[in-house]
């Protein structure tokens, strides 16, 4: 393999969100035998400066596909301001929905989350900003809004369901394997050299098509299903452990 690619949450992280002295020592002897690292994964950029110094990835997926941090360049797939709208429209009076969007000047919200550093905005439906719309974010304690939100897309929007409860709506070409593509396609890599590790729902057509796709073993059961092959938990290292084994 030739590039290994790894989701963040749940998979390369622990759970209280930190990367081992081990995977950072296995991780860099992937980098000493020429191998190149990147990661895929629905947070924002800021939220993965820590770890991409830790770990020296080679190339960021962010927020899904919809920001893509290449080695000489950044593409966007944000979501048309007109489908952005009509999305808030249709979904800002769910009864007691969070509602929080990422955008090229941060993240705003309905609610406070402090450990997301939102600004808070009371102005939905209307935007809160005229730069690219990366991400709509939706959830609600108890009972699911997922039936409402299905029906608020847009033809050129789609939603996922991140840890099972939170709801994510982006452009149609933000997605995982579309941003895997473009950063190996960027290094001249073909997606069979490339190890992908994952979890989670938005995974699923990048485990498929990368040349090898490892779950950890907390991965949820719809991708567990469809691995090549499945490692350790997250909190066990199982990324680097597998590495090791396999890859080294």
């Amino acid at each position: 393999m030739k590039a290994i690619i790894t989701d963040l949450d749940r998979t390369l992280l622990r759970t209280d969100k930190s990367i081992s002295e081990y995977t950072c020592a296995v991780l860099k002897k992937c980098h000493d035998r020429g191998m190149l690292l990147m990661a895929a994964t629905a947070r924002p950029e800021r939220a993965v400066l820590t770890y991409r110094s830790q770990v020296g990835f080679d190339a960021l997926t962010t927020l899904n596909g919809a920001r893509i941090i290449l080695p000489s360049r950044v593409l966007e797939n944000g979501i048309a301001p007109r489908s952005a709208e009509a999305i808030l429209r249709r979904v800002v009076d769910i009864p007691d929905v969070a509602l929080s969007m990422e955008t090229g000047e941060g993240a705003f919200s309905n609610k406070p989350i402090p450990e997301w550093n939102v600004r808070a905005f009371e102005g939905f439906p209307a935007l809160p900003t005229e730069s690219t719309i990366y991400k709509i974010l939706l959830s609600r304690e108890g009972e699911t809004i997922q039936p409402e939100v299905e029906r608020a897309l847009t033809p050129d929007t789609y939603m996922t369901m991140a840890e099972w409860k939170l709801i994510q709506i982006m452009g149609a070409a933000a997605t995982k394997w579309n941003g895997i593509q473009a950063m190996l396609k960027a290094v001249g890599i073909h997606s069979r050299e490339a190890v992908y590790f994952v979890d989670d729902y938005d995974d699923i057509e990048s485990i498929k098509n990368c040349g090898m796709g490892v779950a950890v073993s907390n991965a949820i059961e719809e991708v567990l299903a469809i691995a090549d092959s499945v490692a350790e938990s997250n909190d066990m290292d199982g990324v680097a452990r597998y590495i090791e084994e396999n890859c080294l």
